[in-house]
């Protein structure tokens, strides 16, 4: 669509004239964060109607007024459990009519796509708009909503909604009760704040949030607050998605909430703090990880979800391609030697070395880790968890397990020189050394422990094995769409398959066009010749182009293979990759 010129068109309506425009353009300046329609309203340089009116038009939306009685939705579709009151409020939308997976809503600003996004992924649907006025929209809204409950008989919103609804009016009443003279920290006392944190609606609320988001198989929640609100967000295939968020003043009793269950100081909100959380669903226990940070409207709180259940540590489930998964096996069956596993935060790392320990995994083996923390609790694995503030570092536990016995060692992360050495120091002196870096290929992980200090002649006999990787999303099988590649050129990749697939989006994925995510990885195998390179300090391309020669794929390389294989899309594999 092309970029409204609002001004432009009021200004041939003959709504406003050059100078107003002029003015509100000074004034949008002064006021960031406002539309230039916000600013011309405010200022009483145009009426809400005649400004509905010309930007529908322009959009080809029709204009709905309140008097004309176009805003008022069907009562027997349940849209009041499509979309609850308080994100209707929140953002002047107004469901009107669903047919199918159309949904008819008027709206304020059709040109608010972040709200249109969220609406979508809320209901579901697709959108059909109509615009009005914010008052006859917020008119509409109460009556449907405040007035029209009781005539229909009905609790509007889902368990989650009415919760969040009941949650509200609880916190409304908290707040009328209150002070209004003092700031939200100095209201709370300690004993009000535990108090507050037990109430049946909050205690609901926390429970019911924590257990959608397992049920929606994201792997954080995000809790943050803000000047006048309250967002709750999780991450779900590795994409944050907003839920309708409960009202703002509920912020403290569900931070409270939540660190009583973390067992963390309730009364400390200037410092960062960590807990763990076990939530019991009924055939299994999810570890969740709690991690506290003041920002300036107050705490935010992000929990880890590490559902052991939701996640098959198999290495064969991944999605490692056969001569991929043959090398990584190949170099697991090592009798010693190093085994790296890079990438970024959040792509699947940690999961590859779990998957790698359940591999190897014998009696006769004395396997041990060392993490920061432990995320998956693992049978048969001595697991430690890093404790600096006591001193139980990655290296001070490495120090303590070589006096241990072990055949297997995992660490969680080579985070500087000292870790590395006692790593390489254990892999030359008879075992078997998993842990990961921080780097964007396989290649560069040897320039990396180069650079911290690691003198080459130690890392050319004890490396083997250097994994790469990323994790892109898989498409929905449900509704991915096939098309003809007809011989398509991807960054230089030639696409060999006739027929590809990209998203469409359908119930089953929530409209995203994706559902779960699947390895793309570089797989390096440390031969004679690369070691050879590494003992003469080669350079990053050179050792890059001999892992290419040897028939090391690249990540983009393997993620068009994963497009071949109908399992990926090309937009995504060029989200999370370079050609």
């Amino acid at each position: 669509m092309a970029r409204v010129r609002i001004g432009d068109l009021l200004i041939k309506q003959g709504l406003i004239t050059e100078s107003q425009l002029q003015e509100a353009l000074n004034l949008q300046k002064q006021q960031k964060g406002l539309r230039l329609g916000e600013v011309l309203l405010q200022t009483g340089a145009i009426k809400e109607e005649d400004f509905a009116v010309v930007l529908g038009s322009h959009l080809s939306l029709p204009f709905a007024s309140y008097a004309s009685g176009l805003l008022k939705p069907k009562t027997d579709q349940d849209l009041d459990k499509l979309v609850n009151y308080d994100f209707a409020r929140k953002n002047l939308v107004l469901p009107l009519n669903k047919n199918l997976h159309s949904l008819t809503c008027a709206v304020f600003d059709p040109l608010d796509y972040f709200i249109l996004d969220n609406l979508k992924i809320l209901t579901g649907c697709d959108l059909n708009l109509v615009i009005g006025t914010k008052t006859d929209i917020s008119r509409a809204i109460n009556e449907f909503y405040v007035t029209g409950k009781e005539a229909r008989g009905k609790e509007g919103g889902s368990i989650l909604d009415q919760t969040l609804q009941q949650s509200y009016a609880e916190g409304e009443k908290v707040v009328k009760a209150e002070d209004r003279g003092h700031s939200a920290d100095s209201e709370l006392s300690i004993d009000s704040l535990i108090a507050k944190a037990g109430e049946a609606p909050v205690i609901k609320l926390v429970d019911l949030v924590i257990r959608q988001a397992i049920d929606e198989r994201a792997s954080d929640i995000h809790i943050e607050p803000f000047k006048d609100r309250l967002e709750i967000r999780y991450r779900i295939d590795g994409v944050l998605y907003q839920i309708p968020p409960p009202a703002s003043h509920l912020h403290l009793p569900i931070v409270s909430r939540i660190k009583i269950l973390a067992k963390l100081d309730i009364a400390e909100k200037r410092l960062p703090q960590d807990g763990n959380i076990s939530a019991k669903l009924e055939d299994r226990v999810v570890d969740l990880r709690v991690s506290t940070i003041p920002t300036v409207w107050g705490e935010k709180v992000v929990l880890r979800l590490m559902d052991k259940g939701a996640v098959k540590l198999d290495l064969t489930t991944l999605g490692y391609e056969a001569r991929a998964l043959e090398g990584i096996r190949k170099a697991l069956h090592s009798s010693y030697g190093l085994f790296f596993v890079t990438g970024p935060t959040g792509s699947g790392k940690s999961t590859t070395l779990y998957a790698c320990l359940n591999e190897i995994f014998d009696p006769s083996l004395n396997i041990m880790s060392v993490e920061d923390p432990v995320e998956f609790k693992i049978d048969g694995v001595n697991q430690v968890s890093v404790r600096a503030d006591i001193g139980l570092t990655f290296a001070a536990a490495l120090r303590a397990f070589l006096r241990q016995d072990p055949d297997v060692i995992m660490v969680g992360e080579v985070r500087d020189l000292e870790t590395a050495q006692i790593c390489i120091r254990s892999a030359l002196t008879g075992h078997l050394v998993l842990s990961t870096l921080h780097t964007n290929d396989a290649p560069s992980a040897v320039v990396r422990l180069m650079d911290i200090g690691v003198p080459h002649y130690l890392l050319t006999p004890s490396l083997v094995m250097i994994v790469a990787q990323r994790l892109a999303r898989k498409l929905c099988p449900s509704c991915k769409e096939p098309y003809e590649a007809n011989g398509m050129t991807v960054g230089g990749y030639k696409i060999k398959s006739d027929l590809i697939y990209r998203a469409k989006g359908c119930d089953e994925c929530s409209h995203t066009g994706y559902k779960g995510r699947v390895v793309i990885a570089e797989v390096m195998a440390v031969n004679e010749e690369i070691r050879a390179m590494i003992g003469r300090e080669a350079t990053y391309n050179e050792i890059k182009d001999a892992a290419r020669k040897n028939g090391m794929d690249t990540l983009f390389e393997s993620g068009m293979k994963q497009v071949e294989g109908g399992v990926s899309s090309v937009d995504e594999i060029l989200g999370v990759t370079t050609a």
